[in-house]
């Protein structure tokens, strides 16, 4: 029997050609596999058509918007999601969703290779690969551009001299790659750190410089996922969408960072991620609001290592798997609404409500009413300062107290 691969397919020049390159260098069989994440462009179905053209034996197609958005884009919101600080894991969690894709294929069609389009220099091979040997360890991996020597100019010449039906052009100064979570885009005049990004980077948000009237938006949670927007129902796949074309409208979500990459190398990157940078500035106020003071501060731990885990392709390792245990119980309370006003690059948060929220008016109010007793408070801080009072003294007995430089006056 002959062999096959299934291969990550975006419908572009490099994973067209690979279909052939790959079929040359191995003689398997090449099943392609297409998942819309949101990434928007092209039909499936003419994406799917192509790849028959170029010679795939099968072409897998699958839209998965939803299951993208419900079951990774959700549980990065209520975990905070955000590399750096900064990056809110746009590439990094649809790998995992397109890779499920592509084992469910490959036991489909009975593959027993799988292979993507990533460099060797890059995040996104790590993160193909360990999930796939995470889903199905008896598959092997193979990457045409990093193992079989596909380049750029490579891939241009094959597609011509075979006449297959993809445009071909050495001009693109980028490389991009989007979803409905955000757009991330590299190389190019960009790789000098010191070069601005110029207008034609962005296309999932307009210029803040010159934004239209503020917007102002009301998000409903339950349990750390939104529910309506303005008080109208949607789906978490249309909450991101609605909130990438209002936050967008306004320039919110622009994140130009240099980042350290698994492999070792520092990287420039731009993103966008309008709907993603509001909705978690939205979700975080309310955990402000529903979640208790040490469970919060813990889990601000449990999100930077959760961030850095995914970043590092690491979706379905044990290890995320516990955390993720961990950041669904703290969710139990974050429900209710943030008001927000979207204006200028920023959103902004000026209105928060929740039944289940730990905000006691009576307990915070400097006013008449106040209900706290505010003559406990001496004892309290004696207690609370006292291992730091007892290793003070014991400073000050053996001569390291504090210099207060009072000599020197």
């Amino acid at each position: 029997m002959t062999e096959r691969v299934v291969l990550a397919y975006s419908g572009g020049l490099d994973t067209s050609v690979a279909i052939g390159w790959i079929a040359e260098a191995t003689g398997a069989e090449v099943v392609a596999v297409a998942v819309d994440v949101g990434q928007g462009g092209e039909d499936m179905n003419v994406i799917r058509k192509r790849a028959l053209d170029c010679g795939a034996v099968e072409a897998y197609v699958a839209d998965a918007r939803d299951e993208f958005a419900a079951e990774y884009c959700m549980p990065a919101l209520r975990a905070n999601g955000m590399y750096l600080d900064r990056y809110p894991l746009v590439s990094a969690i649809s790998r995992p969703v397109i890779v499920k894709h592509m084992v469910r294929a490959a036991r489909q069609f009975g593959a027993s290779t799988v292979a993507h389009g990533c460099t060797g220099k890059g995040n996104d091979q790590v993160r193909f690969e360990v999930a796939t040997t995470s889903l199905a360890p008896d598959l092997k991996s193979i990457a045409p551009v990093r193992d079989l020597a596909l380049t750029r100019e490579k891939a241009i010449d094959y597609a011509e001299k075979h006449d297959l039906p993809i445009a071909t052009t050495k001009n693109n100064p980028f490389s991009i790659d989007q979803n409905v979570w955000g757009r991330a885009v590299e190389t190019g005049f960009l790789e000098d750190i010191w070069n601005e990004p110029t207008k034609d980077v962005y296309s999932y948000t307009d210029d803040p410089t010159f934004p239209p009237v503020a917007d102002e938006v009301v998000l409903t949670f339950e349990q750390g996922v939104p529910v309506a927007i303005d008080g109208v129902a949607v789906t978490p796949l249309q909450a991101i969408q609605e909130m990438n074309r209002r936050a967008g409208a306004q320039g919110v979500g622009r994140i130009d960072i240099v980042e350290d990459r698994l492999v070792g190398i520092k990287s420039r990157e731009i993103y966008e991620a309008p709907g993603a940078i509001a909705l978690i500035a939205a979700h975080q106020e309310l955990e402000n609001v529903t979640i208790e003071r040490e469970q919060a501060r813990f889990k601000r731990q449990v999100e930077q290592r959760w961030s850095e885990l995914v970043y590092d392709g690491m979706w379905f390792s044990p290890l995320k798997k516990s955390l993720d245990v961990f950041i669904d119980d703290t969710q139990k309370y974050v429900s209710g609404e943030i008001r927000m006003v979207l204006h200028g690059g920023r959103a902004t948060v000026t209105g928060r409500r929740s039944e289940q929220s730990l905000y006691d008016f009576n307990l915070a109010t400097y006013d008449e009413g106040d209900s706290f007793d505010q003559s406990q408070a001496r004892g309290f801080i004696e207690i609370y300062g006292l291992t730091a009072k007892l290793a003070a003294a014991r400073d000050e007995k053996f001569g390291n107290g504090v210099d207060l430089g009072v000599g020197a006056l």
